[in-house]
C-alpha cells in the first residue's frame, strides 16, 4: 500500500457500477483517482502507508484534560519498529488508547517534554476502512455518472428523477466516513 493511494481498481468500480466491460477502465480510473482524493479532503486525512518507517517532526503542546504534554501526530498503527526520539515506543503513551483494537489508528502521543519530538515509525493504516471504499465507489461512480450529463444534470424532469451532480460531494459520502474525519490533525 503506498501513501495516499487509490482506495479501489477498476474492476472493483466496473462491478459497483455494474458494467460487464472494461471499454470505461480509462475513465474508471480516473473517477477513482479523483473520489479516493474526495474521501481524504472529506476525512482530513489519507488512509494509505508508508512503505517505510520515517521520522516526522511535531511540537508537543499542553493538554489540560490529560495534564500532560501531548503531540499530534499522523496516523499510525503500529509501534513495530517506532522509535520516540531514538528510544522504543510504548503503547501506553498513545491515544485514542483503543484505537488500534477498534480498527482506528493512535492520532496523539504523551511525551515528557515541550520540545519538538521526532518519531521514525510506519505512518499509516494498514487496511482501508470498509467505509472508506464504500465512499470512493459512492464519490466514483457520480463522477462516471457525471460523464454522460454535461449540465450537471442526471435524470429526467418529466418522471421526477431529476438530480444535480455539482459542487458538492455525495451526501452519502460524508454520511459513510463521518466516524473517521480528523479534527485539526498533526501539527
Amino acid at each position: 500500500m503506498a501513501w495516499a493511494p487509490d482506495y479501489l481498481v477498476a474492476d472493483q468500480l466496473t462491478h459497483y457500477v455494474r458494467v460487464d466491460d472494461d471499454v470505461d477502465a480509462v475513465e474508471a480510473a480516473w473517477a477513482i483517482g479523483a473520489a479516493s482524493r474526495a474521501v481524504d479532503r472529506a476525512c482530513g486525512r489519507q488512509f494509505g502507508k508508508v512503505a517505510a518507517p520515517e521520522a516526522r517532526v511535531y511540537q508537543p503542546y499542553w493538554d489540560a484534560f490529560l495534564c500532560a504534554w501531548v503531540a499530534e501526530i499522523d496516523d499510525l498503527a503500529t509501534v513495530t519498529g517506532s522509535l520516540l526520539d531514538g528510544v522504543v515506543l510504548a503503547t501506553t503513551a498513545l491515544y485514542p488508547r483503543n484505537a488500534v483494537a477498534k480498527g482506528k489508528v493512535w492520532t496523539r502521543l504523551v511525551v515528557d517534554t515541550c520540545d519538538e519530538v521526532t518519531i521514525t515509525a510506519s505512518w499509516g493504516w494498514p487496511a482501508f476502512p470498509v467505509p472508506v471504499l464504500q465512499a470512493t465507489a459512492l464519490q466514483a461512480s457520480r463522477l462516471l455518472a457525471r460523464r454522460d450529463s454535461p449540465f450537471g444534470v442526471a435524470g429526467s424532469p418529466q418522471v421526477g428523477s431529476e438530480l444535480r451532480l455539482l459542487a458538492r460531494l455525495d451526501p452519502d459520502l460524508i454520511t459513510t466516513v463521518a466516524d473517521l474525519v480528523r479534527i485539526g490533525g498533526a501539527r
